[in-house]
C-alpha cells in the first residue's frame, strides 16, 4: 500500500485544486489524493470516488512520482496519421494538378506515398492541412461556347 506523507502545505492546494482545476479529470485525482491525506484506506477512496482500485493505486504513484504537477498533465492518446510525414509533398503536388475527386486524391497520394487511405480518411488529412473539397460546375450541355464568349465580352 502506498502512503505518501503530506505537509499542510501541499494538502491546502490539493485541497483547492479539486474543486478549482478546470479539467474534471484532475479534480477526481486531487479528491483521491485528498482522501488518501485524510487516511482514508484505497478501498475507501475506491468507494466514494466511483473508481477502481488499481486507479487509485496509479494516481497515489503518479502523486510520488512527480507531487501536484504530475497530477495536473491531461494525457489523451491522439493518433497522427502516418501522412502528416508526407504533408509537403502532397500539398505540392495536389496544388500543381488539383484532382477532381477524393478517390483521384487517395488514388495520387498512393502513388506519392505507397499509403493507401479510404475516401474519409483521405478527406479529413486533406481538411487537416487546410485544403477543401469543391464542387466543380458543369456548363448546360445545349449552350454554345461561343454565344456564351461573346455575351462575356459585352457584359
Amino acid at each position: 500500500m502506498i502512503n505518501p506523507e503530506f505537509t499542510e502545505e501541499e494538502k491546502e492546494k490539493i485541497h483547492y485544486e479539486r474543486f478549482h482545476h478546470p479539467h474534471p479529470r484532475v479534480q477526481q485525482k486531487m479528491e483521491v489524493i485528498w482522501l488518501k491525506s485524510q487516511g482514508e484506506t484505497h478501498q475507501k477512496i475506491a468507494q466514494l470516488s466511483g473508481i477502481h482500485v488499481n486507479t487509485v493505486t496509479k494516481y497515489l504513484k503518479e502523486y510520488e512520482e512527480g507531487g501536484i504537477e504530475k497530477l495536473k498533465e491531461v494525457k489523451f492518446n491522439k493518433p497522427e496519421s502516418e501522412l502528416i510525414n508526407y504533408k509537403e509533398t502532397i500539398e505540392q503536388e495536389l496544388r500543381k494538378s488539383p484532382p477532381t475527386s477524393i478517390s483521384q486524391a487517395s488514388m495520387k497520394i498512393e502513388e506519392l506515398t505507397g499509403i493507401k487511405r479510404s475516401p474519409t480518411q483521405v478527406r479529413v488529412f486533406l481538411k487537416k492541412i487546410g485544403m477543401k473539397c469543391r464542387k466543380v460546375g458543369v456548363m448546360p450541355s445545349k449552350a454554345d461556347p461561343e454565344i456564351q464568349d461573346a455575351f462575356k465580352k459585352k457584359s
